[in-house]
């Protein structure tokens, strides 16, 4: 967790401070970026922290940066799988495993199918915790959209799951 104070020194451009800012976030990022842009994760990732970087002084609340992160993470992390609609297994390293390592590569092939849309949805609401309003700010559509892919998110996940 990073101190307000530590925000608001780089916000004002101290360079030591941002970047314990950025180090600090880039982990949290990137576990956001990953199942969401897949193959392209660590790219989301990377532009991510570079609008993070751009847009830090414009984030009123220090408080808020953990939130406000992960909104330009998941944007990113979508805008950047729809860029380039690859379809390859996401480094998932930092999801919980059972103790067959074949489950991971199962999870990660489901996935692999999903649309970028349907992964970001999945990833707030079982990964993050957020509830469907608050994910459907983050992907800035009505709460019925969201509802809506998360299920069929979990619909296609089940499906592909079983066969």
């Amino acid at each position: 967790m990073i101190e307000p104070d530590r925000v608001r020194a780089a916000q004002r451009g101290d360079t030591v401070a941002m970047n314990e800012v950025l180090d600090a976030l880039t982990p949290y990022v990137g576990k956001i970026c990953g199942p969401i842009a897949l193959h392209d994760g660590p790219d989301a990732a990377q532009e991510a922290l570079i609008r993070i970087f751009r847009g830090l002084r414009a984030l009123d609340n220090p408080a808020a940066l953990y939130g406000w992160a992960r909104a330009i993470a998941v944007r990113e992390a979508v805008r950047v799988a729809r860029r380039g609609q690859r379809q390859q297994p996401a480094e998932l390293d930092e999801l919980p495993a059972a103790d067959d390592p074949q489950l991971l590569v199962e999870v990660q092939d489901v996935l692999k199918r999903l649309s970028p849309e349907h992964r970001a949805v999945l990833v707030l609401r079982d990964l993050e915790g957020l509830d469907e309003v608050e994910a459907a700010n983050l992907l800035e559509v009505p709460a019925g959209t969201a509802k809506s892919r998360l299920h069929r998110a979990r619909a296609s996940f089940r499906k592909a799951w079983k066969s």
